[in-house]
């Protein structure tokens, strides 16, 4: 919005910033920081006093677990909500790009809105039936999957080779949805500790904001030799508001968690980031990026594969960060370690717009 007024009415001088992506990119993150930790604390309370027993916690976990029963769940509402206002707030209103990725974070944050509020009214961790989960998910994946690709072509592009791609042609559109959908249930499945998906969620959209914006640059995409993306560098601002709201976010959500993110929050910063990665046309850095999420969601696959199969477990419990729990890890171990293996990915990832 201010960015509008800033288009429409001329600003000169120091008023003339608001129409920088930088400037906006680091406003918008004080914005949702700010918005976040002001609200945070009586809409904690609010969750607290209305789901009561808060999030049911499953007796076959971890036993260290069953001391957090009373911890109140759909704490992703904070996020979304911080995001939203800040975004409107400082983002360019015209841009596509924007409102693809608004519409997945939203449309993913109220499917995952309707399986925590199942979850808490029937003090069951069972929710919504996956089934109708995926089909909600992939409609919304595939109008925004629509949207982005009336932007941008067909090509897959491969990092580390120089503008080398594979045309997918029509089939990019199932695969866009694809990677939103799956980046979206990839974070979900993380999120299992205090403070475990939140923080990679944060590194990886601050290493976003940095790829979205260098393919929203002619100059440096070219010198890159990554793809150009006209309009992608608004989506550094997007990046950065993620990081803004995550940050409030994990100021309560640090061990020992006052409020849990829950699937409201988890599927819609998934699917925030599969849409951005989809936008900017780096969808396999994503899976480097996000390498934690991908090992957490394999970890699932892999299990329930094998058990159907033999009826033997390859981990002790699935996801990967319970098994490491059941080694006898602390979680605050656990949680820290795995941090620094997300901030390692996410090196390995911007090392891919060089190594051409």
């Amino acid at each position: 919005m201010l960015y509008l007024i800033a288009e429409w009415l001329h600003f000169e001088g120091v008023l003339n910033l608001i129409r920088y992506q930088t400037f906006r990119s680091g406003a918008v993150l004080l914005t949702a920081l700010l918005i976040g930790l002001l609200i945070g604390p009586r809409f904690i309370d609010m969750l607290r006093v209305r789901q009561g027993k808060g999030q049911p916690i499953r007796e076959d976990g971890p036993q260290t677990h069953l001391a957090k029963r009373g911890t109140p769940t759909m704490g992703g509402l904070m996020i979304l909500i911080s995001l939203t206002i800040s975004l409107l707030l400082w983002m360019d209103l015209k841009n596509p790009f924007v409102w693809a990725c608004f519409a997945v974070t939203i449309g993913f944050g109220v499917i995952g809105f309707m399986d925590d509020y199942d979850k808490v009214s029937k003090a069951s961790h069972k929710g919504v039936s996956g089934k109708v989960r995926l089909l909600l998910e992939f409609i919304v994946a595939g109008i925004a999957s629509w949207i982005i690709v009336g932007q941008i072509n067909t090509v897959l592009y491969v990092p580390f080779m120089m503008q080398a791609g594979i045309p997918l042609g029509p089939a990019y559109y199932v695969f866009a949805a694809v990677v939103i959908v799956g980046a979206g249930n990839a974070v979900n499945l993380t999120d299992g500790l205090d403070g475990l998906a939140t923080m990679p969620v944060i590194i990886a959209s601050g290493t976003f904001a940095i790829i979205a914006y260098l393919a929203g640059r002619e100059d440096f995409s070219a010198y890159l030799g990554i793809p150009h993306v006209p309009g992608a560098g608004e989506l550094a601002i997007f990046c950065a508001a993620i990081m803004g709201a995550g940050l409030a976010f994990l100021w309560f959500n640090a061990p020992p968690a006052a409020v849990f993110m829950g699937d409201t929050g988890s599927l819609a910063l998934g699917g925030a980031l599969g849409a951005i990665a989809v936008a900017s046309h780096h969808e396999i850095v994503l899976a480097i990026v996000g390498g934690l999420f991908v090992f957490e969601a394999l970890s699932v696959i892999i299990q329930v594969f094998w058990f159907k199969r033999t009826g033997k477990r390859v981990f002790r419990m699935a996801p990967i960060h319970h098994h490491f729990e059941q080694l006898g890890w602390k979680e605050s171990t656990v949680v820290i370690r795995f941090w620094i293996i997300s901030i390692v990915l996410a090196l390995l990832g911007l090392a891919t717009l060089k190594l051409r």
